[in-house]
Formats: C-alpha cells, structure tokens, sequence
C-alpha cells in the first residue's frame, strides 16, 4: 500500500498539502522534510502519515528528508492540535512556537572544533626516536595519551602544531575530527554543591504528596486515566524551592525528566544555580531555553533535551514545549504570573498548557505560588485540583512587618515638592545601612518622568504612534515611547503655544535612583530594568554583586519582585503601590495584591526581621489593606464574590475580540460588523459586550477597538468565536484578532 505524507509547509500561509513517500525514506509523523512546491523547493513538517492515497491524482514525492528523529514528538503534536482548536490559531504557528527558528532553520547547526584522537601509540623504540628528532609530535602524543578523549587543536599548540599533527595523521598515529563543542550559556559561571535540607513537618507532607502523584503517574496506562494538577499555596519564604528540588530527585529516581517554568527571565539565572548547585552530580543534564540566548546556545540546548542528553529543563514560558523524553514533573513557579500569557499568536497561557500536557504525557503537574491566581484556587476549591499549603517560613522567621504611607499627608509635609522617599522611609533606609543590611526598593515604572506637560495650556507631549506620554530618559536626553520605541528631542518650547514653562511630571526608576545616591551618598546602589539589561549577563551580574553584599541599596522594576532570595536584604521600599491599582482591568486589584504581596516576601528572608514600608495616595484600597496583613484567604473571599456577582472570571471564560487598522473608521466599522455577526444566533449563556475604543486606543500607528465575550464554557465560546471569524471577510488593511482567556485588556 503506498504511503502519503500530509505536510505543513513552511511560513505566512497554513498550507497542508499531501506528498508520496519514496520508499528509501523512513519519515515519521513530526519529521522535517524538504518537498517540491509548485516550481520551487520548500521545508515542511509531517503532519500524520497515511496508508493510502486519494484517488485519481498523482502526488508528488517528497525531496529529501532533513532529520531521521521527529522534531514534534505525538503529545506534543496532539498538544499543538489542541492549541488549535482551543484557541483558534493556526496550526502552521503553532507548530514554528514549538520548533524555534534556530532549530527549523538551516542557518545555525552544531559548532564544531578540529581536534586530534590517539588512534595508537608507536613501539618504544619509535616513540624514544620521536622524543629526538621530533619533539613537538612526541608532547602531542603524550598529551593525547594521558587525556585518552579528543583534544581541540587549539590546545594542541594551535597553527604552530598543525605540521605535527599532518605528519602523524599520515603515520596512522592520529586522527584529525570535527569535534562537536556545546556552546553553554552558563560556561563562566562556577557552582558550588548544596545538599538536600531537612524538612519540617509542612514541608514534608508536601513532598509526601507530590511523590504519591509522581508514583500514580508511572502506573497510569489508560488514555482516559489523569492525575490532578497540584496547587502549592506556600507563603513568601516557605521553602517552596527546596521542595521543588526534592520533587525533582524523585522524578529522576523514576527515570523521569523535570520541566522548571518561570515567569520572568531574570529569575532564570538565580533558579539555574540552585538546581545546578543541588544536581551537581548531574550538571551536564540540566538544560536552559529561553529568549536570552544566542541562537547557536538555543540550538545546542535544544538538541541536547531531544538526545535525552538533558532530563531537566530550566526556562521560561516557551519551554514548555521543550522535547523531553518521559516528562514526568512539570514545574510552573509562580503560577499566577500574566508573564505566562503569550501575547503573540498563539496566544497561549504556558500555564494552562502545562495542565494539557501534563494530561497528554501522564505526567504531575505542581503549580506554585504565594499569591495563587483566582482561576487556579478557584480549581481547588472545584475539586479539579488538589491543594497543598505551606503556611510558616521555612527558617522559622516570620512575615516582615508592614507599613502604609499616605503620600497625601507626606505630599504637604514636603510642601508641593515631588514626594518620592517618605521620611520614614528614609529613616529605615539609614538604620538599615547603618546595621549593614540591604535594602530593596520597588518602583515599577522605568525612565526619568513618566511624561513632558506644558501647565499653561495643558499639552502633553504623546508618541507620534501610539496614544500614550512620551517618558523622558536623562541618560540619553530623549523622549521615549514604551510601547513602540519611538524616540523624540526634548523640546525648549511648548509645541502647542511655544510657552517656556514647559515641565516634567511624575517619576520613573532612572530619577528614583538619582535621588537614592543624593539622599544616601554613601551606599552603593545599583537600577535593574529593562534599560539596565540590555547587556547579555547584566542581570545576572548585578544580583550576583547584591548576593555578595557589593551593593547596598538595590532599585528596580517587577524584575526584583518576586522568586529572589537574599537573606540579607531586611528592608523594602514600594514607591508609588497605585501603579496597578486603577487600570482598566477588573484584574487590577488582584495584580496589585499579588505583587505587593511578592515584593514584600524579598525582606526577613533570613535570620533578621524584615520591614517593608508600601508608600501609596491610596491607603484604604481593600488591595494594599489584604496585602498589608499578609491574608491572602481575606481577599480572596471578597474579590472573588465580586467576580461571581459581575460574571468575570473565575465564573466565566472571557474571549478579548480586537480590530486595528491605521484608518481609525475602517477598524471601528470591521468591529462593529463582527458585533452584529456574532450576535446573531448567539448561544444563551455567552454575555456578548458592546464595541468600544481599546484603553490603548492607538498602538504602532494603529487604531484599536475592541470588545469581550463572556461564557461559561470556553469550547462554547471559541467555536462561535471561531465560525464568525471564519465566515466574516475583513478588509486587508484591517487586523482582527482573537485572545481566549485574555489577559491583557488594554
């Protein structure tokens, strides 16, 4: 019976067109293949493999096959077909989230150095005659001797050994070969062994817990069987990382691999040394994929995780596609984190994927997090997952005390001037340094002001492109755009009535740092935002510096939030906690609590106890008082009877539909189309809004409008989404686009 292969052809276009299998290649379904496309050759993926093929045509065979083993393994593909229809993307993206560009292209291969290999050792004699005549090929062969494993010509002596090296390659004594070399993203960094810690009575039983689901899953051999994602509620400082690791060992005593996830790439870096540091004995096995690696890093690390070479992988949210063999542990820390929602298409939540896969492979899912999200503990109260809790710092220490300072009353005691450090903040500052304790500030807003205004007339000076201030940066005397990267001079005049008053208004990380060095002049202290790490390593460098104590006084965005630990650090400062609170997001609340919440667990981490001081204009926010008392049961209870009583979630799925076009009419009329379209036949239970201008309502020189769907069946939901998508022509200059479970409302 001849064989066809339905392929998924490479690019902008999701195109599955059916070829015949020569019989000398032994394709498989996830393989690579080059085939023939009208006049030209193009690359593809298999698909699924048939034993038979359509009548009355003659398909076309294909050209070559570029990998014997499959790049998308079967679960990853039935991941990939679930992705599809759950989201409604097409496949063909899917497909390039899950095989990176550096691995489907045939630009970047495996780095290879020549090197030399003892081949055989000549007679005494001979080798006594080399040791005279030619004393350089008798120290190659000694070295190559004692080495007993290929050696880089390099350290051979380089060009001056390459004559030597000929002329025993010629002798039969050595052989010249193209050694592979891995190019490790942490080659400079230098790991010291820990060893497991005892746990206490909490820790334990959650460990207990985790390895009876590990156990079940080796023993699931039904497709219909499943085991219960775990939800690890464990406050700031519980010990959650320890408990990872242990639940990790046992994993691989069952010959299973770990997948780590992590929400922000800058907690990459401090979660690779602790698990290289525990598995010392296995450093070579641990693999790290995420967006800050070179291509030719993430082709080796790829690579290595498909070989079986790596059994732990450690990285951000694409790295739940990583191809492990036998996954049987998929950590997501910090599960509450939006970082986890893919914001391009596919607009998947690596969260939500993990619970899939983990279906898939048969595999236990943990989920941790101080600050569960609402969807997540709203599952265990469901019963769909199980819970564990860690309700006491692993060290015995307790929650840091928490102070509220109204910036109203500190706003007049500074009479008019920019309140920005409090006094009693700056009390704290100067007993900690005294003490030689840290301090950690929190500001999440990067740049110098946050906008340009002219007080005469009003006129704030807005991006070209996108309906949001220009942010002044002093470092490099430019008006910048945070959306699109727009970049503008400061200008003398008001553009608008060319008055000379013209000022800037609020503060972002870069003046907050200015200040810390004048009011503090004898601390050192270091910024970490996203204008700081644009340097490969910066981050990674400047917290090493702070682990060690270099840095007194460490000021940053979200990227210091969460999931760092230094002992050190007695004291933190949140400037301005209303950043989040009143964003166009029923979220809004939820953000702030958690990441007051998470900033707040950075102090007390170790023997001394901790202080954080939350400045605010807003200190009565139901927010800032739940995150003040640490009591994440209280908010809950009232956030999510707030959810119910409006019908967002966690009581419903909620679809964000949205249309932009550079013509701001063409964008509205496209939305408003698809409001009419989807609103007939509309399924009962699905609470259809209202089209309206996007809160962004100009990005990149687009117009945005948008509207959100509600239901409380998400299949529901996406199938209407989808079909009137599907059957509603829009105009080429108009992009819609569909999130399901959006995250991002603006």
């Amino acid at each position: 019976m001849p064989l066809s292969a339905s392929v998924l052809i490479d690019g902008p276009s999701e195109l599955v067109f059916d070829y015949a299998v020569p019989d000398h290649l032994q394709v498989r379904a996830g393989c690579r293949v080059r085939v023939p496309l009208r006049n030209r050759p193009a690359t593809g993926t298999v698909l699924r493999l048939q034993n038979s093929q359509p009548e009355g045509f003659n398909l076309r065979f294909l050209t070559d096959l570029l990998d014997p083993e499959p790049l998308v393994t079967p679960p990853l593909l039935k991941l990939a077909e679930w992705i599809t229809s759950y989201y409604g993307t097409p496949l063909e993206q899917v497909i390039r989230s899950i095989v990176p560009a550096a691995i489907r292209g045939e630009n970047t291969s495996a780095k290879t150095r020549r090197a030399a290999v003892l081949k055989q050792l000549p007679d005494d004699e001979s080798l006594a005659a080399l040791a005279k005549r030619a004393k350089r090929q008798h120290r190659i062969l000694t070295v190559l001797q004692v080495a007993q494993k290929p050696i880089p010509i390099a350290e051979l002596g380089g060009p001056a050994a390459t004559a030597s090296l000929k002329a025993l390659a010629e002798k039969g004594l050595v052989e010249i070969i193209d050694l592979e070399v891995r190019r490790d993203p942490d080659a400079s960094e230098t790991f010291i062994p820990t060893q497991p810690l005892t746990l206490n009575d909490e820790q334990q039983a959650c460990l207990d817990t985790i390895k009876s689901s590990l156990s079940q899953a080796s023993d699931l051999k039904s497709e219909n069987s499943n085991l219960s994602p775990i939800l690890l509620h464990g406050i700031t400082g519980s010990g959650k990382t320890e408990v990872y690791l242990q639940a990790t060992r046992a994993a691989l005593s069952l010959g299973r691999s770990v997948i780590v996830l992590v929400p922000e790439i800058s907690l990459a870096p401090q979660t690779v040394q602790r698990f290289k540091a525990r598995f010392h004995d296995l450093a070579g096995e641990i693999a790290v994929l995420h967006s800050n690696l070179s291509q030719g890093e993430r082709f080796d690390e790829w690579h290595r995780i498909r070989d079986g070479k790596a059994r732990i992988v450690i990285g951000a949210r694409s790295a739940i596609f990583a191809p492990v063999r036998k996954p049987g542990l998929i950590i997501v820390d910090e599960e509450h984190e939006p970082a986890y929602k893919q914001e391009n298409p596919p607009k998947y939540h690596a969260r939500d994927l993990a619970v899939v896969r983990g279906h898939l492979e048969k595999c236990t899912i943990l989920l941790g997090s101080a600050t569960p999200s609402l969807e997540s503990y709203r599952n265990t109260q469901l019963g769909k997952y199980a819970l564990i809790k860690l309700t006491e710092r692993a060290d015995g220490a307790s929650l840091p005390l928490t102070r509220v300072v109204d910036m109203r009353i500190e706003a007049r005691k500074q009479k008019g001037r920019d309140a920005i450090i409090s006094d009693v903040l700056r009390t704290s500052i100067d007993k900690r340094l005294e003490d030689g304790e840290q301090v950690i500030v929190f500001l999440n807003r990067r740049g110098f002001a946050r906008s340009l205004q002219c007080p005469p007339c009003g006129h704030v000076i807005e991006c070209k492109h996108c309906a949001i201030p220009l942010t002044y940066h002093r470092a490099e005397e430019r008006l910048v755009c945070h959306i699109c990267g727009y970049q503008a001079i400061v200008p003398r005049l008001c553009p608008n009535c060319n008055d000379p008053a013209i000022r800037f208004q609020g503060y972002g990380t870069e003046k907050a740092e200015g200040i810390l060095r004048k009011v503090f002049p004898s601390a050192k202290v270091a910024r970490l935002d996203t204008d700081t790490t644009r340097r490969k390593n910066a981050l990674r460098d400047t917290l090493r510096e702070f682990r060690a104590k270099k840095i007194n006084i460490l000021l940053g965005t979200q990227m210091i939030a969460k999931g760092l630990d230094f002992p050190n650090v007695t004291l933190v400062g949140v400037l301005n906690a209303d950043l989040s609170l009143y964003a166009p997001d029923f979220r809004a609340g939820e953000r702030t609590f958690q990441l007051l919440t998470q900033v707040a667990g950075r102090a007390g981490r170790g023997q001394m106890a901790g202080e954080v001081i939350i400045q605010t204009s807003t200190p009565h926010s139901p927010s800032i008082q739940f995150a003040r008392h640490h009591d994440f049961d209280g908010f809950v209870a009232q956030e999510l009877d707030v959810r119910e009583q409006f019908g967002y979630p966690p009581f419903t799925h909620l679809a964000l539909l949205l249309a932009r076009s550079s013509h701001e009419r063409r964008a509205e009329f496209t939305l408003q189309t698809l409001h009419r379209r989807l609103a007939e036949k509309l399924p009962g239970e699905i609470i259809l809004g209202d089209p309206s201008p996007s809160p962004l309502t100009k990005s990149h020189s687009q117009f945005r409008f948008q509207l959100l769907l509600r239901g409380p069946n998400a299949r529901v939901l996406s199938h209407h989404l989808n079909r009137v998508l599907k059957a509603t022509p829009t105009p080429e200059d108009v992009i819609v686009t569909a999130d399901l479970d959006a995250y991002d409302l603006g």
